[in-house]
């Protein structure tokens, strides 16, 4: 992996993406947003994620965080470790779950694969893989390049032909920035607001 995909400054603040595997749209669901939501929560209250922008989108994430704990990688980890277990078993466990199988196993074209066939291509994996394993972490190190960040974030679901107005998409930061703390609270970086 390049150097510049690791986490160098434990103090630093990162910007990070990570994908579930072979970029299946999950997230197309409220239970399984519930499950993000309620673990960045946790993270916040418990594990010392400050998080000051996200973007959750139907096959992949966007944070802009920082571990008070010094812990980036650790927090990210513990993070995708316990989305994985909860989504996966509530995917399994979801009687309305129409692609049920077609996630767990069933590839529909030769390239995409399911949680369960993705896993046993790792020796890591006891049998699902959820996330794609690298995060891509990002350290910011200036106002501006914070901004082009965040402005990336919020402009995903627009890019992608969801919404035509960031703050239209629910699971984003954009709303924050709009005072609507609906879906998460976020902390504030003091130049932004």
């Amino acid at each position: 992996m390049s150097r510049k995909y690791k986490f160098h400054n434990k103090e630093g603040l990162y910007f990070v993406s990570f994908a579930v595997v072979n970029w299946l749209d999950v997230f197309t669901r409220q239970i399984y947003f519930d499950i993000l939501v309620d673990s960045i929560n946790y993270c916040r209250a418990e594990k010392g994620m400050e998080l000051y922008a996200y973007c959750f989108m139907p096959n992949h994430i966007h944070f802009v965080f920082r571990s008070s704990k010094e812990q980036p990688m650790e927090l990210l980890r513990d993070f995708k470790r316990y989305t994985s277990k909860k989504l996966l078993e509530r995917i399994e466990n979801n009687p309305q779950e129409s692609k049920k199988e077609w996630l767990l196993w069933m590839p529909v074209l030769s390239y995409v694969e399911g949680f369960e066939r993705a896993g046993k291509k790792k020796g890591n994996i006891n049998k699902y893989q959820f996330w794609q394993h690298h995060n891509k972490p990002i350290e910011l190190w200036s106002e501006k390049v914070i901004k082009q960040k965040i402005d990336y974030i919020h402009n995903n679901p627009v890019e992608s032909g969801f919404v035509t107005n960031p703050i239209d998409w629910k699971y984003s930061s954009a709303r924050n920035f709009q005072d609507d703390h609906t879906c998460l609270e976020i902390d504030s970086i003091g130049f932004l607001g």
